[in-house]
C-alpha cells in the first residue's frame, strides 16, 4: 500500500517513515504542498496523510485542489490545530480523517487500515476479489454468497493480501503486520500461507510464491 506522506518536520517525516515502513507500507514523503502535487500527478497512492501547515501552501488548499480534481484518494489530515472549527473545515474540503498531534501510532495504522478498507470497498464495508466477498466489519468471508469459515489469523492474512492486490509481499511485512515476536518461528509464514491456499484454491483464487521475494495474491 503507497502512502503520500505530506510533512514538513523532518524528524516526525523520519520516524513515520521508519515506523510505517516497518509495517509494511511504501511511504513517499513530500515535503512542500507543490512536490506533492507533481508526486500525485506521476503516481497513485492508496492514502494521503496531510499536515495543514506547509511551507509554500497550507494543507486546506492543498486539499481543495486535489478534491476539484475529482481525485478520491483517502485523506487522513495529521495536525497540531485541536480546534474543532479546523476539524470541521477539512472534512467539509472533502478530508475522510483527522488527527491531532501528538499521537498514538497503532491508532494512526488502524485508521490508515480502516481508510484504505473504506476506499477498496467504495467507501462501503465489503471488500471484493473474484468470488470472495470480505466483510471488514464483521471480519466474515463469502464465497458466491456462501459463508467461508476461517480462522482470525487466515482472515488477517487474506485480508492483508487483498489490500494489496498486485504487489509482492515479503514475509518480513507479513511477520510485521500479523504475527507478535513469541509466534514467529522459521516456518511459521509458510504454515500460514499453505493453508490458506489450501482453502482459497477451489474459488480460483491463488497465492503466488516468488522464490526470494514473497507472496502475491492472483
Amino acid at each position: 500500500m503507497n502512502i503520500l506522506l505530506i510533512e514538513d518536520d523532518p524528524v516526525l517525516v523520519d520516524g513515520l517513515h521508519y515506523s510505517l515502513s516497518k509495517s509494511g507500507f511504501d511511504v513517499t514523503p513530500a515535503t512542500t504542498g507543490h512536490y506533492a502535487e507533481a508526486l500525485m500527478f506521476a503516481k497513485d497512492f492508496d492514502l494521503v496523510i496531510l499536515d495543514l501547515g506547509l511551507p509554500d501552501m497550507d494543507g486546506y488548499q492543498f486539499l481543495s485542489k486535489l478534491r476539484l480534481r475529482k481525485n478520491p484518494v483517502p485523506v487522513l489530515i495529521l495536525t497540531a490545530k485541536d480546534a474543532l472549527s479546523d476539524k470541521v473545515a477539512c472534512l467539509k474540503k472533502g478530508a475522510d480523517d483527522y488527527m491531532v498531534k501528538p499521537f498514538d501510532l497503532n491508532e494512526l495504522e488502524n485508521r490508515i487500515y480502516a481508510l484504505i478498507r473504506r476506499s477498496y470497498g467504495n467507501f462501503s464495508k465489503d471488500i471484493v476479489c473474484g468470488r470472495l466477498t470480505l466483510d471488514t466489519r464483521e471480519h466474515r468471508v463469502s464465497v458466491d454468497g456462501c459463508t467461508l469459515i476461517l480462522f482470525p489469523k487466515e482472515y488477517a492474512l487474506l485480508e492483508f493480501f487483498i489490500l494489496n492486490r498486485g504487489k509482492v509481499i515479503s514475509k518480513d511485512k507479513i511477520a510485521q503486520r500479523l504475527f507478535s515476536d513469541d509466534e514467529i518461528s522459521d516456518n511459521t509464514i509458510e504454515v500460514s500461507v499453505h493453508r490458506l491456499r489450501k482453502r482459497l484454491s477451489p474459488y480460483d483464487v491463488n497465492i503466488v510464491t516468488l522464490r526470494g521475494l514473497g507472496y502475491m495474491i492472483a
